[in-house]
């Protein structure tokens, strides 16, 4: 695990209106989105005080630029969206995106490991990236796909998340079917205990969406309806 403080949990009073943006990552994934885009989310992230921005590999570099002297994190995913990638190619893309100015990286799992019960493969092909992103600081944040998993695929998966030395694990992409539930983020925070971060992402689209899967036991959430949220709105569905 690296030596930052990956799973600190803000305030309680921090999950109302007033203090919920420093759970959030302001995402940005789709494959189409343009720079104009990518920058506007970046001045929202900024005027809000988000945790991060969530970016695709490529703009990596793009908000590290933008987000200077914010306090805002530079977050990107990898082997995004389906997971089904080598695990030498994911820390490949791991370490370029935190050798671009990445500070955090959201891995997604080889999921059909996670199916077949293998938690040897999936504990490497983690601890891999986990060394690659921790050699820079980073911290590295673990995808585990929640609609796509039973529930004991889903303790296994989290179980080798923390022996990999991951900092979090997260439910969702957002990409493949479902999302975030609060029952899903109660079983993983069960899994991992207090050592690590939850993240819940995909489908927290409103204020009462994000507390619900904070009292569950998250201590992050991943959404593009992050404006919606801290003013109480309701969010549309984009990613």
């Amino acid at each position: 695990m690296s030596n930052e403080a990956a799973p600190t949990v803000p305030p309680a009073t921090a999950a109302g209106p007033d203090g919920i943006a420093s759970y959030i990552d302001h995402t940005i994934l789709k494959p189409e989105a343009s720079e104009e885009e990518v920058l506007r989310v970046c001045a929202e992230a900024a005027e809000y005080g988000f945790k991060s921005v969530c970016v695709n590999p490529v703009w990596v570099k793009t908000v590290k630029t933008a987000l200077k002297g914010s306090g805002v994190l530079t977050c990107s995913v990898v082997g995004f969206p389906l997971g089904a990638t080598p695990t030498d190619v994911k820390t490949f893309e791991a370490r370029g995106a935190v050798l671009d100015g990445a500070d955090e990286v959201d891995m997604v799992i080889n999921i059909a490991a996670a199916r077949a019960g293998d938690k040897g493969a999936l504990t490497e092909d983690i601890a891999s990236v986990a060394a690659a992103v921790h050699g820079s600081g980073a911290i590295l944040k673990v995808i585990i796909e929640t609609s796509l998993l039973s529930d004991s695929q889903k303790t296994l998966a989290c179980e080798a998340a923390v022996a990999a030395g991951a900092d979090f694990v997260k439910t969702s992409t957002g990409f493949n079917g479902g999302g975030a539930t609060a029952a899903d983020v109660a079983l993983m925070r069960a899994a991992v205990g207090p050592q690590l971060g939850v993240k819940a992402s995909g489908g927290v689209r409103s204020l009462a969406d994000a507390q619900a899967m904070i009292a569950a036991g998250a201590t992050r959430i991943g959404a593009s309806s992050g404006i919606a949220i801290v003013k109480g709105e309701q969010g549309s569905s984009a990613y």
